[in-house]
């Protein structure tokens, strides 16, 4: 296991900046949450924060997070650590950022309990970190129930530096020691390859790789898959949550500037969610087989998971069922593709509660239904998908909860979230008393009679109002431009696309008509 030591990391004056934008954000926005731990007046306490955005998303995606230490890999300047998850299109999404300047199991412990008390305390089903001692230790105190997971790239990254005399003299140990962890359908057939590798490349005495042997429940994806993380199907880059702000922060961003490339992340990420949003609402994908499950699912999921839905759907029909048994109301099946019986799927089906259950463990792992079970619900005539296979977290609706969508003030603020639209009525009456009682006691120097008071008050509130209306206005112009751009590309593409499918048929014609020749 990577053990990182505890130590410090200084900076300079730039922390002040960051208090000061943190403190700035605040005041603006009462939702906006930051925490800080040690002694920031020598640049090494511990700073935590999530915006309002931040917050609300993980009420709709909170399910699975990653804990970003990279910078400490990548030689980063600033010690920038973030929780990310993924949205409804499988894009990355932020949960909250601190800057650790020191790395000790106390530091970590401080982190996961400030980010919990910022998302109201409530655990996600799983988390993703390095391989850490120290993170290791935080998490099983702070998050006891969450399933953990260690960062596979990160391990299979250090296992090439620590193997690489091996990757060296022998270059297909790199493509036997991936294809064992990542392709491996049972935890029979992983055990076996792994002990197969070990002996060939006689590595059976190496540390190293015992370590990661004896650790292998946490990282290997075959032991993972009773447990959702939100890959969408086998062999995709897990690593797609580290990525929030690849090409934006690097290993030379300083702390002066790490406030202003930060908003930018953040805006690129939300205009990338409503293009895929306009993208989903705005155009039909097209459908590929005749069934009513395949367009029940067009109209329930984002464009992207949908995609990922019919592949698994158009997949059916080179994985056949076939029924092995049955007992009562459960009828299994073995399913396997053509030619490759030997790496059949088990499915039970409970024709009572329309519950089926495959050894592959894909909808548990990904919250999206498999090949062997929609097989299975094609031999039994399952027209359309049941709801207990429809994850919302996948929808179109994901970000809809009972019709109403949760505001600022049901947000779990420092200062009692659920006071925050009492406590703005309250400021605003005592500010409006206030200019009353002023031009009270004036006295008859300036003879302006209270209603006059109450009356430029109440009109500076109008323009303040009709000023954040502009702002809107303004913003609401520039979105329908974005989107009619947006359109405009889309309207081209499905244009090209008719030309193709045009002159395809023209080809497959006058093929015909030279075959009758």
């Amino acid at each position: 296991m990577n053990s990182s030591n505890s130590h410090q990391r200084t900076i300079g004056g730039g922390v002040q900046h960051v208090l000061d934008y943190l403190k700035r954000m605040h005041s603006e926005s009462p939702a906006f949450f930051y925490a800080i731990q040690g002694d920031t007046e020598h640049s090494n306490g511990n700073i935590f924060w999530a915006d309002g955005n931040a917050r609300m998303n993980y009420n709709y995606f909170g399910d699975t997070v990653k804990l970003d230490t990279s910078y400490r890999k990548n030689g980063f300047r600033v010690p920038f650590v973030t929780f990310t998850g993924l949205n409804h299109h499988g894009q990355p999404i932020l949960f909250g950022c601190a800057l650790l300047f020191d790395e000790s199991e106390t530091s970590f412990i401080w982190l996961l309990q400030t980010w919990l008390q910022a998302m109201s305390a409530r655990h996600p089903l799983s988390i993703t970190t390095d391989a850490d001692r120290h993170i290791q230790m935080a998490v099983s105190q702070v998050l006891p129930e969450t399933r953990h997971r260690l960062c596979k790239w990160s391990i299979i990254r250090e296992t090439k530096e620590k193997l690489s005399h091996i990757y060296q003299i022998h270059p297909t140990f790199e493509i036997e020691f991936n294809k064992c962890i990542n392709e491996a359908d049972t935890v029979e057939e992983f055990e076996s390859q792994w002990g197969s590798l070990v002996l060939r490349y006689y590595l059976m005495d190496n540390d190293w790789l015992q370590s990661m042997y004896n650790a292998r429940h946490h990282w290997v994806p075959i032991y993972l898959r009773d447990t959702f993380f939100g890959e969408s199907f086998y062999g995709e880059d897990s690593d797609a949550m580290n990525s929030f702000f690849d090409g934006i922060l690097s290993a030379s961003t300083t702390i002066q500037l790490l406030t202003k490339l930060y908003e930018k992340g953040i805006t690129s990420w939300h205009e990338k969610e409503l293009k895929a949003d306009f993208d989903t609402n705005n155009s039909t994908p097209i459908l590929k087989t005749p069934s009513p499950m395949e367009k029940q699912a067009a109209n329930l999921y984002t464009r992207r998971i949908f995609m990922k839905f019919q592949a698994e759907l158009v997949e059916t029909l080179a994985n056949p069922a076939t029924k092995i048994a049955e007992s009562g109301t459960t009828t299994t099946y073995r399913v396997s593709k053509f030619g490759e019986e030997h790496k059949a799927h088990t499915v039970r089906f409970n024709d009572l509660e329309m519950k089926a259950n495959c050894s592959c463990l894909m909808f548990e792992f990904s919250g999206i239904i498999c090949r062997h079970v929609l097989s299975v619900f094609r031999a039994k005539n399952v027209l359309t998908l049941p709801s207990q296979y429809i994850l919302k977290r996948w929808t179109r609706d994901a970000k809809i909860s009972g019709g109403v969508t949760p505001d600022e003030s049901a947000l779990e603020l420092p200062n009692s979230a659920q006071e925050s639209l009492t406590v703005r009525y309250n400021n605003l009456r005592r500010e409006a008393i206030k200019f009353v009682e002023e031009d009270m006691h004036a006295g008859d120097e300036n003879q302006v009679a209270p209603t006059d008071s109450l009356v430029r008050f109440l009109a500076a509130q109008k323009n303040e109002k009709e000023k954040r209306i502009h702002e809107l206005t303004a913003e609401l112009d520039s979105i329908n431009q974005r989107c009619e751009v947006y359109r405009s590309n889309l309207l081209a593409v499905l244009k090209d696309m008719e030309e193709q499918k045009l002159k395809l048929s023209v080809k497959v014609q006058n093929a015909r008509l030279s075959l009758k020749e």
